[in-house]
């Protein structure tokens, strides 16, 4: 739940603008795409790269003429039944069969004359979040060749070239940017999301539209998303509606994918519970029985990889959810018993949420914070963030004995720190408990 409740952003369309399926968007897109042509240092060759941008351009105009003229509450509707999404992707899979089958004339959109695309290729989006950071660590050390997506900034992601990774320099909400960082790569696994300063809107849906523009035009194998936990139920959230207007983006896009839906994180329980339990700082809670079955990100970016090297999981939605399920009491609780500790909690009655909603969404200024008091109302409805996992553990190859607990998690966490601190002599605040 923490995951979800740290996630929603503010979002400029409105909190009951629940068509989140821009019309004009692709079109504006591609004027954007059309001002300049993107210069490629990286690739293999100069004419298979200008091949490639020409491409980009052509397929982008199409999929905008072809898509972008109809929708039906956030879903895009192609005008032509001619050729469906299902269809090529079997023209596709029948393509690189004929190719590996030994037929040298044979060519593919992402492979035109020259050296083939590698299976490990992999490119990262937002590899320097909570997540990607882990996905680029698990696939290195799984073999692949790691491209990762950063924005240009003032500090650069060194850490990510430490590890082995190669990096691109691209903006999302810049869509000409894009295409030199697809080149030669045959998995994207995009982990990006707005940030609290960031517009939602453009970040979350705009750009994704583009992204997977671009990686359908350049030949994109298999395309991972993550997305949100019952996010076609409550699209009269924002965020969770853009989440899933993009899963139903790319279903039609032509390429296959791979959509991750997570229930919750347990890394930002620490900020969250563990760490103010600990300093006897005051926690807030809802008097509701929501419960969300947390993941540690290192067993989401396992179960990623699992999900690309496995044919089964090809054009699935799935659920990825812990092996429990928590409320934000039992969590606290938790923290509790661990950091020998008392915690202050201070309790939000949900009518309270619902009336502060209701007023702030009135006011223009105030729209961010009725999004995210509007998916607060959501995780305070009483509702369940968790899935059955026995299907998605075949597909995957795995089993629950690989999945880390919350209480295995939190017990590590408060063992280091406990242990810590009466290594230097520390003394916790907590009932003058001297270590």
């Amino acid at each position: 739940m923490y995951f979800l409740r740290v996630c929603i952003q503010p979002c400029t369309s409105g909190a009951n603008d629940v068509d989140v399926y821009p019309r004009s968007h692709p079109s504006r897109a591609v004027r954007r795409a059309r001002q300049s042509t993107p210069h490629v240092s990286s690739a293999p060759s100069t004419e298979r790269t200008e091949l490639r941008v020409a491409r980009v351009m052509f397929a982008s105009i199409s999929h905008a003429r072809a898509l972008g003229a109809t929708s039906i509450k956030g879903v895009p509707r192609a005008r032509s039944r001619k050729a469906s999404p299902t269809d090529a992707r079997r023209a596709r899979r029948a393509t690189r069969a004929r190719a590996e089958d030994g037929d040298d004339e044979v060519e593919t959109a992402a492979e035109p004359a020259g050296t083939p695309v590698k299976k490990t290729s992999m490119l990262v989006i937002g590899a320097t979040g909570t997540l990607g950071r882990q996905v680029v660590r698990r696939a290195l050390d799984e073999g692949y060749d790691v491209r990762c997506l950063v924005r240009p900034r003032l500090n650069p992601a060194d850490f990510l070239r430490d590890w082995g990774a190669t990096t691109v320099s691209a903006d999302l909400t810049k869509p000409e940017t894009l295409p030199p960082a697809f080149v030669g790569v045959h998995t994207v696994i995009d982990a990006s999301t707005a940030r609290p300063e960031e517009d939602s809107y453009a970040i979350d849906w705009e750009a994704k539209v583009a992204t997977i523009q671009t990686a359908a035009a350049m030949g994109i194998s298999r395309y991972v998303f993550y997305s949100i936990d019952q996010c076609d139920k409550h699209r009269e959230v924002p965020l969770m509606n853009m989440k899933y207007a993009v899963e139903e983006y790319l279903k039609v896009s032509g390429m296959d994918y791979t959509v991750l839906r997570l229930c919750g994180f347990m890394q930002p329980l620490i900020a969250g519970y563990a760490v103010p339990v600990l300093e006897e700082q005051p926690l807030w809670g809802t008097d509701d029985d929501t419960k969300t079955a947390y993941l540690d990100t290192q067993d989401v970016a396992k179960m990623t990889l699992a999900a690309v090297r496995r044919e089964e999981a090809a054009n699935k939605v799935m659920t990825l959810a812990g092996p429990k399920s928590y409320s934000v009491r039992e969590v606290i609780a938790l923290c509790e018993k661990l950091g020998g500790a008392e915690a202050k909690v201070s309790k939000v009655p949900v009518a309270l949420l619902k009336l502060t909603r209701a007023v702030t969404r009135f006011f223009q200024w105030t729209s961010s914070a009725s999004d995210r008091l509007a998916f607060a109302e959501v995780l305070a409805s009483g509702i369940k963030f968790e899935a059955d996992m026995t299907e998605t553990y075949k597909i995957l190859g795995m089993s629950e004995d690989e999945v880390t607990t919350l209480e295995e998690y939190l017990e590590e966490y408060f063992s280091k720190i406990l242990a810590k601190l009466k290594e230097v002599g520390g003394e916790s605040r907590q009932r003058d408990f001297y270590l």
